[in-house]
C-alpha cells in the first residue's frame, strides 16, 4: 500500500528522494527490517495469548532426551511467521504483481490449512489433527492454482536473449566492466520453461514431453506442468513439515533456502544480471526479492523465540505455509528443478520417512517382524537417539543447509 502511495505521490507532488521508496533494493531492506522487527515485537505477545488460552503441545513420549520438558510449549506460533511475511509484503510490494498475489494466495491458503490442523489437535483434542487426505487435497489445490496461472496469465512470461538484432523485439544497453553494449530480447513469450542446473543451455521446456503440437499440444502441456507444480508443493510442503521437529531446526533451515531464492529472483528479473550470467530473464519477477526479504526476516525474527529451549512452537500452521511458499516461489521464477539441491535437508528428512516405513513393512512382510533402517524417523531423531544434543543437531543441519544454499548459486556459473 505504501509503494502505491508514494507512486501516487511521485506522479501529482513534487517531493524530493520520493524515489527513493519505489527502488526494489530500498523495499525489501525496509521489509527485512519490519518484518524482523515486526516479529520480535509481535511474538512476545502473541506467545503470552497462547499460553493464556493454554494452546500448548501435547507431547508423546518416544524416548528422546528433553522430549518430555516440552510438553506445554506453545504452539501455532506460525501465526507469528505469516503476519510477519503478510503486514511487509502488503506495505512495501507492488500488490498489482502477478508474482507477488500468487505468493500472498499461497500464503494464507496453506497457512489456512496449518492453521486448521492445528485448531483440531489443540481445542478438538484430536491427536492425528486434520485428515491427511485434506491436507493433501488443499496442496493440490494450490498447485492447481499456481500452475493453471503460470500458463494461463499474460502477465507472466519469459523473454530470451537474441544473438543479435535481427528480428528482436527490445533493445537494452547496460553498462559491464565500463562498458556500454546493447542486449537483445525477442518477443515476450508464454512458455512452460524452467532452469536445468548443471547444464550449458539450461532450459528445460514442458512441452518437450508433449508429442503434439497445436492446441492439443498447448493443453497436455499444461495438465503435465500442473502435475508437476502439484507434486512440488506437496513435495516440499511436507519436507518441511517433517524438519519441523526441533526447537528452530525447521525455521532456520528455512531462511537459508529462502535467501538463495530472495537473490535467485532478483538476478533473473534484472535484464542486465541475466545478460552477464547468462540466465533466463523473467519480467517483473524481480519484485518477488520483496516478498523473500519479508519472508526472511519473519524466520529470523521467529527464531528468537523458537530457538533452544523453544518458547513456541510453530506448529502446521507454519510449517506446512512455509513449504508450500518455497515451493511456490522456485515455480514462479523457474528454479523448481534445482529444488533437490537447494532443499536438500527437507529433501533427505522426508526420505528419512519414506525408507524407514518402506522398508519395515516389507521386512514384517518378510521376516514375520519389521525392521528399521534408522534408530528413529526423521532423520534428525535417528541423531538425538544415538545421543547428540538437540542443539548440535540443528546447528549441524543449518550448516548443510548453508552449504546446499552456495552450491544451489553456483550452479548459475558451473554449467
Amino acid at each position: 500500500m505504501l509503494y502505491h502511495l508514494i507512486d501516487f505521490l511521485k506522479d501529482h507532488f513534487d517531493i524530493p528522494g520520493v524515489a527513493m521508496f519505489q527502488a526494489l533494493t530500498f523495499r525489501s531492506a525496509m521489509a527485512i527490517i519490519f518484518s524482523l522487527l515486526l516479529a520480535i515485537l509481535v511474538g512476545g505477545k502473541v506467545i503470552g495469548m497462547l499460553r493464556r488460552k493454554q494452546i500448548g503441545e501435547d507431547i508423546r513420549e518416544l524416548g528422546l532426551e528433553g522430549q518430555m520438558q516440552k510438553k506445554g510449549t506453545p504452539t501455532m506460533g506460525g501465526i507469528i511467521i505469516l503476519a510477519s511475511v503478510l503486514v511487509p509484503i502488503l506495505l512495501f510490494g507492488d500488490l498489482t504483481n502477478v508474482y507477488i498475489q500468487l505468493m500472498i494466495v499461497a500464503t494464507v491458503w496453506l497457512g489456512a490449512i496449518g492453521f486448521l490442523d492445528d485448531y483440531i489437535k489443540v481445542f478438538r483434542k484430536r491427536k492425528d489433527g486434520l485428515s491427511g487426505r485434506f491436507k493433501i487435497v488443499g496442496q493440490v489445490g494450490l498447485g492447481v492454482i499456481v500452475g493453471t496461472v503460470m500458463c494461463a496469465s499474460s502477465d507472466i512470461v519469459i523473454k530470451e536473449k537474441m544473438p543479435q538484432n535481427t528480428g528482436c523485439a527490445e533493445v537494452i544497453e547496460v553498462v559491464e566492466n565500463g562498458q556500454k553494449h546493447d542486449v537483445y530480447l525477442g518477443e515476450a513469450q508464454k512458455a512452460a520453461k524452467t532452469t536445468i542446473p548443471f547444464v550449458k543451455n539450461n532450459e528445460f521446456d514442458y512441452h518437450w514431453l508433449v508429442p503434439a503440437e497445436g492446441e492439443w499440444g498447448d493443453t497436455l502441456t499444461w495438465i503435465i506442468y500442473v502435475l508437476a507444480a502439484i507434486f512440488i508443493i506437496t513435495a516440499v510442503s511436507n519436507g518441511a513439515n517433517l524438519t519441523d521437529g526441533l526447537d528452530g531446526l525447521s525455521a532456520g533451515v528455512s531462511a537459508a533456502v529462502v535467501a538463495a531464492l530472495g537473490i535467485l529472483a532478483y538476478l533473473g528479473g534484472h535484464v542486465v544480471y541475466a545478460d552477464y550470467l547468462n540466465i533466463m530473464y523473467i519480467p517483473n519477477s524481480g519484485e518477488m526479492l520483496v516478498f523473500a526479504a519479508a519472508f526472511l526476516g519473519a524466520l529470523i525474527g521467529f527464531i528468537w523465540y523458537n530457538s533452544y529451549p523453544a518458547q513456541v512452537f510453530m506448529g502446521d500452521t507454519g510449517s506446512l505455509a512455509i513449504g508450500g511458499m518455497i515451493a511456490t516461489f522456485a515455480l514462479l521464477i523457474r528454479k523448481e528443478l534445482l529444488l533437490p539441491i537447494l532443499c536438500g535437508v527437507f529433501l533427505v528428512e522426508g526420505m528419512s520417512v519414506v525408507i524407514q516405513v518402506a522398508y519395515f513393512k516389507y521386512t514384517k512382510k518378510k521376516y514375520g517382524e519389521g525392521r528399521r533402517v534408522f534408530l528413529m524417523s526423521p532423520l534428525h531423531h535417528h541423531y538425538q537417539k544415538k545421543g547428540f544434543p538437540e542443539n548440535k543437531i540443528v546447528v549441524r543441519f543449518w550448516i548443510v543447509q548453508l552449504l546446499l544454499a552456495a552450491i544451489a548459486l553456483v550452479t548459475l556459473k558451473i554449467r
